[in-house]
This record gives structure tokens, C-alpha cells and sequence, in this order.
């Protein structure tokens, strides 16, 4: 079995993205697309998990972790406001991999508690498309992250460009999370194909 997440784990908001990116040989990616109710939700992990089939990627559905479960998804993602209400446990016992994000020690310890399969830092850098209200948080904090979690994955994310991922890699991140660099590149599929190149090198 592969590691989880991907090395390169683009996050994109619609089945379009997912299909295209898919398309393309990525191996995870992540669907995070905001405020659906239950019937909308169900119905968007179904297409996005169709629009994968036959293909060697897989999906992370952020914070809708009821539909993935009922739709038969591998893999949910979770933020801290997130995690307040969702049942951890009961995904779990799905079978079903959990990612968390962090920002602080407060978050991360909170995490931690949830025994997940990886851990999110961020942002890394300023990020244009996301309000943060947390500082960039720079090489050494992930260095020191990956200290604190041992084997646990650890996915930095946050304004990253291809040009600095082999900062990033030496850093101690396992994975790499993107979002602007390839939804708001001027040419995204040689852009995805450049991070494939890079992180399979």
C-alpha cells in the first residue's frame, strides 16, 4: 500500500477539477468545497468518487465526513472547527484515514488526540486565498512539527510553489499540499505535470 497522502496533494473545489486532475496521474487530491447541506454533499462526494473510477486517484473529502462515509469514501479531512462536531471515532471505525489541520501547539495537541493518519501545517506562506489569522509558519516550524509527531505524515500547506518544495521536503514535510499554484496557474496541467516530475523524481 502506497503512502498516504500523495507526496504532491492538490486541493480543488469542484468534480471538473477533480476529473482533470486525475487525468493527469495525480494520486490524492483533495475536494473541499464549502457550505453544502447533506443532499448536496452525498451527491458531490458520489460524482467526485465516480469521476475517479478506474484511475489510481484517490480522493480526500474535506469536512462532509457523514457523506463520505455513506457514499463508500477512503479518506476525510477535517479542520479544527470541524473536528468540534464531527464524530471522530465513528470515522474511524468506517475504516476511513483522517487528515487534521494545525496551525499552533493548542491545535496540534487536539489532533493528536484523534490519533490521526496525518497532520496539516500551514499556512507555510502567505496565502491569497484564504483569510488566515495565523502568521507564516516557515521551515523551522516544520521541522519541529515533524519532531513532535514522529511518524505521523505531515502535510505543509499555505501559499507553497513548486519552487519551494525541495525546501520544504528537506524541511521534514512528507506531503505537500496546493492549492493557487495549480487552480490559479496560468497553465495548470503542465503546472501538475511539473509536480509529478518533482516529487516521483
Amino acid at each position: 500500500m502506497r503512502a498516504h497522502p500523495d507526496r504532491f496533494y492538490p486541493i480543488v473545489d469542484t468534480v471538473a477539477w477533480v476529473e482533470r486532475l486525475a487525468s493527469l496521474g495525480v494520486r490524492t487530491l483533495q475536494l473541499r468545497t464549502k457550505g453544502l447541506d447533506a443532499s448536496s454533499a452525498r451527491e458531490l462526494v458520489r460524482d467526485a468518487l465516480k469521476t475517479v473510477d478506474g484511475t489510481k486517484c484517490e480522493v480526500v473529502i474535506n469536512d462532509y465526513w457523514q457523506a463520505a462515509i455513506s457514499e463508500g469514501a477512503d479518506h476525510v479531512h477535517l479542520g479544527q472547527e470541524d473536528i468540534e462536531t464531527a464524530d471522530t471515532s465513528t470515522i474511524k471505525k468506517s475504516g476511513i484515514t483522517l487528515g487534521i489541520s494545525t496551525h499552533t501547539h493548542e491545535e496540534l495537541e487536539i489532533a493528536l488526540r484523534h490519533k490521526p493518519d496525518y497532520v496539516a501545517l500551514g499556512p507555510i506562506y502567505e496565502t491569497t486565498l484564504k483569510k488566515m489569522p495565523f502568521a507564516p509558519q516557515g521551515y523551522a516550524r516544520i521541522t519541529g512539527w515533524k519532531k513532535l509527531i514522529g511518524k505521523i505524515p505531515l502535510v505543509a500547506i499555505g501559499g507553497i510553489k513548486l519552487e519551494h518544495a525541495k525546501d520544504i521536503f528537506a524541511a521534514g514535510a512528507d506531503s505537500i499540499a496546493v492549492v493557487s499554484d495549480v487552480t490559479q496557474n496560468h497553465d495548470p496541467d503542465r503546472r501538475v505535470r511539473d509536480w509529478l516530475a518533482h516529487t516521483r523524481a
